[in-house]
């Protein structure tokens, strides 16, 4: 159903399958029926999730895909009635992303640059694969999965932007720096045959995984002098949607541009705003040089 009715992704139905394969073993390890279950039932797999070390979020996921399934064996007419319709998920506090300085990225990239231009044969190869990457990475703020299945024909396309399909199959369009299509263009030239891969790799999908380049990046970041576990592909999409907003990006142009489908999910960004817009305030609300001068006269009257 979820992927013949609502188009999901592969990497989302592997998580679907992952947790109900888990769910699904608890309740034949107790003899209970997947039809049968009661709340209480539900709410001891829970609670069991949290003695076994999973974090909020990730029992928040797992209740998610619980219900989907309970939702689907009622509405199927599989299940008298649904047992997590009263259940309340896990209180989860939202973190804020973490985020390389402007500095760092120039560093990371900087060092990739060097090693792009140095060293010969296999290991140079690997260099100018990781450069290209990152240049893409920071310029279009793409999602990994959607990084590295990008087709060959991306390094060949003559416009200022990429095509993109992320989640649901939704397109968008994503800019190209000059710097991101010449790191291409240099990566293309070494890329052996003619397959329909821009990061080919000996892979169950034919192209780099997700964990090759999260392990490559990681080396990368310590050659740079960054601590290793501050850096990740999904912290340089990060730092892509924050150093646009820092530097006067709309927020609806950034969820469009991170391919989000609510902008509430984009809004954890803001933390980012605090001190530009209370600069703005300041400089530009048509009352603030009077409550200046209000404060400069308390001031000067104060003992």
């Amino acid at each position: 159903m979820l992927a013949a009715e609502r188009g999901a992704a592969l990497n989302t139905l592997e998580a679907y399958r992952r947790d109900l394969t888990d769910y699904l073993g608890v309740l034949a390890g107790q003899g209970v029926v997947a039809a049968e279950v009661e709340p209480a039932t539900v709410r001891a797999y829970l609670a069991d999730l949290e003695t076994r070390g999973l974090s909020a979020a990730s029992a928040a996921r797992r209740l998610s895909c619980i219900r989907g399934f309970h939702r689907f064996l009622y509405a199927e007419g599989l299940a008298t009635g649904d047992p997590t319709v009263a259940l309340a998920g896990p209180r989860r506090g939202r973190g804020l992303p973490k985020v390389l300085t402007v500095a760092e990225v120039d560093r990371l990239l900087g060092v990739t640059r060097e090693a792009a231009a140095s060293g010969e044969g296999g290991v140079q190869a690997r260099a100018i694969r990781m450069h290209a990457l990152l240049e893409l990475l920071y310029a279009t703020g793409l999602r990994v999965s959607e990084l590295i299945a990008l087709p060959r024909s991306a390094a060949t396309t003559r416009d200022r932007f990429l095509m993109v399909r992320g989640k649901g199959g939704r397109e968008r369009l994503v800019p190209l720096t000059d710097m991101a299509r010449d790191a291409m263009t240099l990566h293309l030239a070494r890329l052996p045959g003619d397959g329909p891969w821009l990061f080919p790799a000996d892979s169950e999908s034919g192209h780099l995984t997700r964990q090759a380049f999260a392990r490559d990046l990681k080396l990368a970041a310590a050659a740079a002098g960054l601590r290793e576990d501050r850096v990740s592909p999904h912290v340089l999409r990060h730092a892509f949607a924050s150093h646009l907003l820092q530097n006067g990006a709309d927020l609806r142009i950034v969820q469009e541009l991170l391919g989000h489908a609510d902008i509430a999910t984009t809004q954890i960004y803001t933390h980012v705003l605090d001190a530009r817009l209370k600069g703005m305030v300041r400089d530009l609300h048509p009352l603030m040089d009077e409550v200046m001068d209000e404060a400069m006269d308390e001031a000067e009257e104060s003992p």
